[in-house]
């Protein structure tokens, strides 16, 4: 990573913008390649997460990379984020305040990684990101448009491990997240393989 990256890293460590800094094991950054074309963001770190410091390592995480894995990507292609960097006490939703408070955080990997595409994990992120009445029902797997970046949601790993009648769905976004990746990527993402 280059100074840029330290520097934003190092800020965000020392972060004390809301209540969570108080109840964090960890401050989970991001993980991934700072160069990606895709960025993947969820909505905030989960126990393993806050114990190990990186994003997506418990069960959602590796019910993540295989899914990565489905449509020939893996996290060194990849970067990924959350809406807050600090773990909610008892996995509850992120409140709108701890959210506005880290979307600095966030914002500033936006602008590092500049990606091509990203992939809304969940309705935090999607209601973030695309827009406040998002609904993850309805409208996963859609491209939208923002703020000139092309941003799609599906469901959040977490929910599929809860609710396997979603799988299917989220199956499909993946379909349309491999269409998208081969008309606009470029490099190692746009080859025989995806």
């Amino acid at each position: 990573m280059d100074e840029k990256w330290e520097e934003l890293k190092k800020e965000c460590m020392g972060c004390a913008g809301c209540s969570l800094c108080s109840t964090r094991h960890s401050l989970v950054f991001g993980d991934g390649n700072p160069n990606a074309e895709i960025m993947l963001i969820g909505e905030g770190p989960g126990e393993q997460e806050d114990l190990q410091g990186l994003p997506f390592v418990g069960p959602a995480g590796k019910l993540l990379d295989s899914m990565l894995e489905m449509i020939d990507l893996d996290r060194s292609r990849v970067y990924i984020a959350n809406i807050v960097k600090c773990r909610p006490p008892n996995n509850r939703d992120p409140k709108q305040e701890e959210q506005s408070a880290c979307r600095r955080w966030l914002d500033r990997q936006l602008e590092l990684v500049s990606p091509k595409l990203i992939v809304c994990l969940g309705r935090i992120s999607a209601m973030a990101l695309i827009d406040e009445s998002f609904r993850i029902t309805r409208e996963h797997g859609q491209w939208f448009d923002v703020g000139g970046r092309r941003i799609m949601a599906t469901y959040h790993p977490s929910a599929l491990l809860r609710d396997v009648s979603k799988r299917p769905e989220a199956f499909s976004d993946l379909r349309v997240l491999r269409k998208e990746i081969k008309a606009v990527c470029t490099g190692t993402y746009n080859n025989d393989r995806i």
